[in-house]
C-alpha cells in the first residue's frame, strides 16, 4: 500500500514538475487574461481600448510570475489606432491566488510607424503647443519605440519606466530657409533622464552626427549634454550662405571646406530659453576663400582679390557669453603660402586678441616709409591687443627682419579706425636705398617728439608732391602737437639738411601752425611756417636748394640748382599762391621741347635737350579751389627764352593754357647765325621777322593739343612784364 502512495505520490510530482516546466519553457496560448490586462491598461486612461489577440503565458517560478505575450494586438485611443508589434507582460502569482489582478511588468513595442501618425496619437494623449509645432514642421520618416513599464502593488506606474527605440529617415523644416534631411536616432528614456546616440541629419545639406546626446529633467528645467561631429564637407553654395547668415554675414565667402567635433552642454526651460551654454570645438578648417575688399595691395604687392585660408587648426570654446578661438596654420595673400597663429578672447563684451604672421617667400612694403622686405627673408608681424567699447589697443606692434625692426607701443584706435593715441613708434631699419633710418616718436604731456640721428624722407616728398588724393593721410582723431628733433634729414642721396628742428600742430588732420628750421650747410637754409588766424591760413617755403623737391615732378626733367620760395593765403575752400625758382637751369622739359619744335624754334629746342636752358627767374600766380587750379599768371625769363602763360587746370579732366614765347633779344645774333631759321625769326632786313610764337595747349591730361602762331607785335602785358623783370635786375 505504502508503495503504491509513495508511487502515485512521485507521478503527481513528476506530472506537476513537468506541467511547470512545460508552462515555463513553452508556454501556453490562452485568451482567460484578455479582460483583466485590457482593463488593467484601460485603469491609466480610460479613453485606451486595447484589443488583444490570443496571450502566451509562461510561468517563472523563481520570481514567481507568470509573463504573458501577445502579437499584434490593436491600441486605440481617442480614435487614433497605433500599429504594435507584440505585448508583454508580467502578473504576480501572489495577486492572482489572493483574487486581485494586478500587472507587474507590462512591455509594449510598436511597429515602424510613420513619424506624422505618431505625433497625431501623442496628441491625443496631450495636444501641447511643442507638439502641434512639431507636426507642422516634421514631414516624412519613421519611428520604432519600445516602452517597459513597472507597477506599483496598487497597479500604479513606478517611475522606473523605460521607453526605448528609433528614428529613421525623417526630414524637419523650420523657418523659412533651412531644413534638416535624413534626421535619424536611438533614443532611450528612463526615469526623466533622455539618451540620444548614433545621431544623424544633413542640416541644409551640411551632414553632422553625434554619438551620444544626454537630456536629464531637473526640478524646473531640462540640462542638455552631447557629442557634435561634421565630417569632412565641401560646403555648396546654399550651405556657405547659411553659414554666412549664422557667423559671417559680412565675409564674402566663395569656397568652405572643413570638419569639426565639438562638445556642448546646456540647461532649456519648457519655454525652451537656453541658459549656461557651454560649447567646445576642435575644427579642421581645410580650406576658406573669402573675396576681400581690403586695400591691401599697398601693403602686399602681389596680392589676390581672394584670400585663402589653408590646413588651420582651430580651437573654440564658447560659455555664458564668453569666447576663445586659438588657431594657426596656412594663409595665401600673396603667389606664396605664409604662416600664422592667432588667439582671439572675449570676456564681458571685450576683446583680447594676438596674432604672428611670418612672411618667408613673399614680399612687404611699407611705401610711405621706403621700405620693402627682401623675397627670399624671413618677417615676423606680431600683434597684441584689446578691443574695449569699440576702441581697439595695441599693447604692441612689433615687424623684425634681421636688423630691420618696427614697433608701436599702446597705439589706440577709435572705432571708425582712426588714430586716438600712442604711447611711443621706434623705426630702425635700411629703406629701399639701402639708407639707414633711425626715428623715434613719443608721447610727451601736451605733444609728440619726434627725435633720432637718421630719416630718409624722399618717398614722403614723393607723396607730398604726387597728384594723388591726399584723404587718404586723414587717419588722426584728436588734435595734436608735433616736435621735431632730428640731426640729418635726406631729401635724396644728394641733398641732406641737418639740425631739423621745429613745431608742426595738427587740428582736424591739418597742419594749421608751423615752424621748421634745417640747414644744408652754414649759408644754405629750408625753412617752412605756417600760421592760421581768421583771416586764413598762410604757408610760406623756402630752398637755398631747390633742386630735391622741383625735380620730383614728372614733366621736368633734368632741373639744376635755383632757390625756391613760395607764398600761399587760404581761406576756405579757396587758395591763392605764388611760386618762385631763381637762378635755375633745365636740360629736358618735354612740354616746352615740343612747343618749340612746333613753333620751329628747332635751335633752342636742341639747346634745351642738350646743354639745357639757364633761367634768372620762374613765378607762377595761381588759385585752388577744389579740384580746378586757375593759372593767372607763369612768367619765366632767361638769356635765351621768355614765357608767358595762363589758363586753368581740372585735375583729371581738362587743361587750357595759353601764352607768349618770345626768344631773348640777347641772342639774336647767334639765332641769326642758324641757317634758314634765322632768317625766319629775325629777316634780311633790320626789323624784319617775327618777335615770338603765341600758342594754345588745350584737351585731356592724356590727348593734349598744340596750336602755334606767330607774332610780330607782342603784346603790352608781355613787355609790361618783361620790363619789371628788367628793372628789379637793375
Amino acid at each position: 500500500m505504502s508503495k503504491i502512495i509513495l508511487k502515485t505520490f512521485l507521478i503527481l510530482i513528476l506530472i506537476i514538475v513537468t506541467f511547470l516546466a512545460y508552462l515555463s519553457i513553452i508556454g501556453i496560448e490562452t485568451s482567460k487574461f484578455n479582460n483583466q490586462i485590457s482593463s488593467q491598461i484601460k485603469s491609466i486612461d480610460e479613453d485606451i481600448d486595447l484589443n488583444l489577440n490570443k496571450i502566451k503565458i509562461r510561468l517563472n517560478p523563481i520570481k514567481l510570475t507568470i509573463s504573458a505575450n501577445t502579437i499584434g494586438p490593436n491600441l486605440i485611443y481617442k480614435n487614433n489606432d497605433i500599429d504594435i508589434e507584440n505585448i508583454k507582460t508580467n502578473i504576480s502569482l501572489k495577486s492572482l491566488l489572493g483574487d486581485k489582478f494586478i500587472l507587474s511588468n507590462l512591455q509594449i513595442s510598436t511597429k515602424s510607424i510613420e513619424i506624422n501618425n505618431f505625433l497625431s496619437f501623442l496628441k491625443s494623449f496631450k495636444n501641447t503647443p511643442q507638439l502641434y509645432i512639431l507636426e507642422k514642421m516634421v514631414s516624412n520618416g519613421y519611428i520604432l519605440v519600445d516602452l517597459d513599464l513597472n507597477f506599483d502593488a496598487k497597479g500604479k506606474i513606478k517611475r522606473d519606466y523605460k521607453i526605448d527605440g528609433f528614428v529613421r529617415n525623417t526630414k524637419i523644416n523650420f523657418l523659412k530657409n533651412y531644413e534638416i534631411n535624413n534626421f535619424g536616432l536611438v533614443f532611450s528614456i528612463q526615469d526623466e533622464e533622455f539618451r540620444f546616440e548614433d545621431v544623424k541629419l544633413k542640416f541644409n545639406k551640411i551632414p553632422i552626427v553625434s554619438k551620444k546626446i544626454l537630456v536629464s529633467k531637473n526640478i524646473n528645467d531640462f540640462y542638455v549634454k552631447g557629442e557634435i561631429e561634421s565630417r569632412k564637407t565641401e560646403f555648396d553654395k546654399e550651405s556657405i550662405k547659411l553659414i554666412k547668415n549664422f557667423f559671417f554675414k559680412k565675409l564674402n565667402i566663395s569656397k568652405l571646406n572643413l570638419n569639426s567635433k565639438s562638445e556642448f552642454s546646456f540647461k532649456t526651460n519648457k519655454r525652451l530659453k537656453i541658459e549656461d551654454l557651454k560649447f567646445t570645438s576642435d575644427i579642421s578648417l581645410n580650406n576658406l576663400k573669402v573675396l576681400h575688399g581690403f586695400q591691401i595691395e599697398k601693403f602686399f604687392t602681389e596680392s589676390k582679390k581672394e584670400l585663402e585660408v589653408l590646413d588651420h587648426k582651430i580651437n573654440f570654446s564658447f560659455e555664458n557669453g564668453n569666447f576663445s578661438i586659438d588657431g594657426k596654420g596656412k594663409i595665401l595673400v600673396q603667389n606664396k603660402e605664409d604662416l600664422v597663429n592667432y588667439s582671439v578672447k572675449l570676456k564681458d563684451n571685450n576683446y583680447k586678441f594676438s596674432s604672428t604672421l611670418e612672411l618667408v617667400n613673399n614680399r612687404l612694403v611699407l611705401d610711405f616709409l621706403n621700405y620693402e622686405k627682401d623675397e627670399n627673408d624671413k618677417l615676423e608681424l606680431k600683434i597684441n591687443g584689446s578691443n574695449i567699447k569699440g576702441k581697439t589697443f595695441f599693447e604692441s606692434i612689433i615687424l623684425e627682419e634681421n636688423d630691420n625692426n618696427f614697433e608701436i607701443k599702446n597705439l589706440v584706435l577709435t572705432e571708425d579706425l582712426k588714430i586716438d593715441n600712442f604711447e611711443t613708434i621706434k623705426l630702425y631699419y635700411f629703406d629701399q636705398e639701402n639708407m639707414k633710418n633711425d626715428l623715434k616718436i613719443d608721447k610727451r604731456k601736451t605733444d609728440y617728439l619726434i627725435s633720432g640721428n637718421f630719416f630718409n624722407s624722399s618717398k614722403i616728398l614723393d607723396l607730398l608732391t604726387s597728384d594723388d588724393d591726399q584723404n587718404n593721410l586723414k587717419i588722426f582723431k584728436k588734435n595734436f602737437d608735433l616736435v621735431f628733433k632730428i640731426n640729418k634729414v635726406y631729401l635724396d642721396k644728394e641733398n641732406i639738411v641737418k639740425n631739423l628742428k621745429g613745431k608742426l600742430r595738427y587740428q582736424k588732420n591739418e597742419i594749421i601752425d608751423a615752424n621748421l628750421v634745417a640747414y644744408f650747410s652754414d649759408t644754405e637754409k629750408f625753412s617752412l611756417t605756417i600760421k592760421s588766424d581768421n583771416n586764413g591760413k598762410v604757408t610760406t617755403f623756402f630752398l637755398d636748394r631747390a633742386e630735391p623737391i622741383v625735380k620730383r615732378y614728372r614733366f621736368i626733367k633734368g632741373y639744376e640748382n635755383g632757390k625756391l620760395d613760395f607764398y600761399s593765403l587760404k581761406k576756405g575752400n579757396l587758395s591763392s599762391s605764388t611760386l618762385k625758382i631763381y637762378d635755375f637751369k633745365l636740360k629736358e622739359l618735354p612740354a616746352l621741347t615740343k612747343l618749340l619744335t612746333l613753333a620751329s624754334l628747332q635751335g633752342i629746342a636742341d639747346i634745351l635737350s642738350g646743354e639745357g636752358i639757364r633761367f634768372d627767374e620762374f613765378e607762377m600766380n595761381f588759385r585752388n579751389e577744389g579740384d580746378l587750379m586757375t593759372i593767372d599768371e607763369i612768367y619765366a625769363i632767361g638769356p635765351a627764352i621768355s614765357i608767358l602763360i595762363e589758363g586753368y587746370v581740372e585735375k583729371s579732366k581738362i587743361i587750357s593754357l595759353r601764352g607768349t614765347l618770345v626768344p631773348a633779344t640777347t641772342i639774336n645774333k647767334a639765332i641769326g647765325s642758324i641757317p634758314v631759321l634765322g632768317k625766319i625769326l629775325v629777316g634780311q632786313k633790320t626789323g624784319e621777322g617775327v618777335f615770338g610764337v603765341s600758342f594754345k595747349i588745350k584737351g585731356p591730361p592724356d590727348k593734349l593739343e598744340t596750336t602755334v602762331n606767330p607774332i610780330k607785335t607782342l603784346t603790352p602785358r608781355f613787355i609790361t612784364r618783361t620790363l619789371e623783370k628788367m628793372k628789379k635786375t637793375n
